[in-house]
């Protein structure tokens, strides 16, 4: 009987060694499949950061022959930033931070020049020089009454002029002939109060004030709730032209906010 006992313990012994290694098998597997899985998901992070985003969905990675070649572009969009619809962006955010812009001042700023960038058909190029030729500080101060702020005149030149193949000083020029070619409507020219807005409406009051403007050659920029900026695409000679691309990235809101003008 003792003999029985003894056996069935050993058995018992046998058994639990062969589960033990069992799962010392199974644990060993899963922690080389999760190494393996961690690989190569820190690969596929690695590429993501070298590639860049993927495009969204619906939409071709497009790069242009001539990328980021100064001078070598289809034409310009003149970006008309709505000042107030920043400000009050940038004071929801902190506003510390809105009392250090310039353009956030006493002084009374509505429409803006946010930039003039060389575009392409599809995409547009930027940083074609780095580092960009250094901006004289006479072409920043010969600046400022339409481009308020020397941050934004520097972040252009840096970003977008240098595309241009200009020297410095003709791309400043050519900013101020591109502006002098829009005229701002009247309604649009400085509010005293709050005005909600059809973004179509904005754009329909800047094609009847601008001959040869066309509704597939300006955008009307938003964010969540606030008009905040206007589109006008133009050739290398500044006259008005169609973009289909710019176009299609039109603010999508029925009815939009344009904040009071601030200042005195």
């Amino acid at each position: 009987m003792a003999h029985l006992v003894n056996a069935e313990v050993v058995k018992a012994r046998v058994d639990a060694a062969h589960l033990a290694a069992r799962v010392a098998t199974v644990a060993a597997f899963l922690l080389v499949a999760s190494v393996v899985l961690g690989l190569a998901q820190a690969q596929t992070q690695v590429q993501a950061s070298v590639q860049g985003p993927a495009p969204s969905q619906g939409q071709a990675q497009v790069q242009d022959r001539r990328q980021n070649e100064p001078g070598q572009f289809d034409f310009y969009v003149l970006s008309l930033s709505w000042s107030p619809s920043f400000c009050d962006a940038v004071t929801e955010r902190s506003a510390e931070s809105a009392a250090r812009q310039p353009e956030c001042g006493d002084r009374r700023f509505a429409f803006v020049v946010h930039g003039l960038w060389p575009q392409y058909e599809q995409g547009f190029p930027e940083f074609c020089q780095n580092p960009a030729p250094r901006l004289d500080r006479n072409i920043i101060a010969s600046m400022l009454d339409m481009m308020p702020s020397p941050r934004l005149i520097f972040r252009t030149w840096d970003r977008h002029g240098v595309c241009s193949g200009l020297p410095a000083r003709a791309y400043f020029e050519t900013i101020r002939k591109a502006r002098a070619m829009v005229k701002i409507p009247p309604a649009y020219l400085d509010l005293a109060e709050p005005k909600t807005v059809a973004p179509n409406d904005v754009e329909d009051a800047f094609i009847a004030a601008n001959p040869g403007l066309t509704h597939d050659g300006i955008a009307i920029g938003c964010d969540a709730k606030r008009l905040n900026e206007v589109r006008i695409c133009m050739s290398k000679d500044l006259k008005f032209r169609s973009c289909a691309e710019v176009d299609q990235r039109a603010c999508r809101l029925e009815q939009a906010l344009m904040p009071r003008v601030r200042g005195g």
